[in-house]
């Protein structure tokens, strides 16, 4: 974030259309202390978990100053899915969180997902009110988009060239952004 810019709101974020430039709040924007415990993706329609990852019991928290050549190891996460991820009808992620010591009021995530200079998709969810010191989880099923044959092997063959950004709302205040890239592994002839 630049000294003197504008705060980034959600309808900043909304309107962009490509990944953000580095990211947009530093990690001490997070005084809610909002920690990521467990995340999963599963095909809605198989039920088979295409992705799985929980933080260890007893991690030490996300230090909320680091260098920022390091920052991309802490705030980005790369992911390799199968093809068929690509044909999925529908999803179904659950994320679980920890709250600090305040309050979070009017949590809301977006998510921003770009391949060659054009916007996927986006998701906007509402976390509401998150109360001090507790543990949340929160599910969400939702279609996915139809991918054409062409998509699909063009998304193959651009290993990490699919991004996203996910922005961390309380109200208006960017408290988390975060990125995310990935890759999808060929499962046939």
């Amino acid at each position: 974030m630049v000294a003197g810019a504008p705060p980034v709101t959600p309808e900043h974020v909304l309107q962009h259309r490509a990944p953000a430039p580095g990211y947009l709040c530093p990690l001490s924007a997070n005084t809610y202390d909002v920690e990521f415990v467990e995340f999963e993706i599963r095909d809605y329609e198989t039920g088979a978990s295409v992705f799985k990852v929980s933080r260890p019991p007893g991690a030490p928290p996300v230090p909320k100053h680091i260098d920022p050549a390091l920052e991309d190891q802490v705030r980005q996460v790369r992911y390799a899915f199968p093809e068929e991820f690509l044909r999925a009808q529908g999803i179904r992620t659950a994320l679980k969180f920890k709250v600090g010591d305040e309050p979070v009021p009017d949590f809301r995530m977006i998510e921003r997902h770009y391949f060659q200079g054009e916007l996927l998709r986006s998701f906007d969810f509402n976390f509401g009110f998150c109360i001090p010191n507790s543990t949340n989880t929160w599910e969400a099923v939702y279609p996915m988009p139809e991918n054409s044959p062409a998509r699909i092997k063009a998304l193959v063959a651009s290993p990490y060239a699919h991004v996203s950004d996910s922005f961390y709302f309380s109200g208006q205040q960017l408290i988390m952004h975060n990125k995310a890239q990935y890759r999808y592994v060929p499962t046939g002839p």
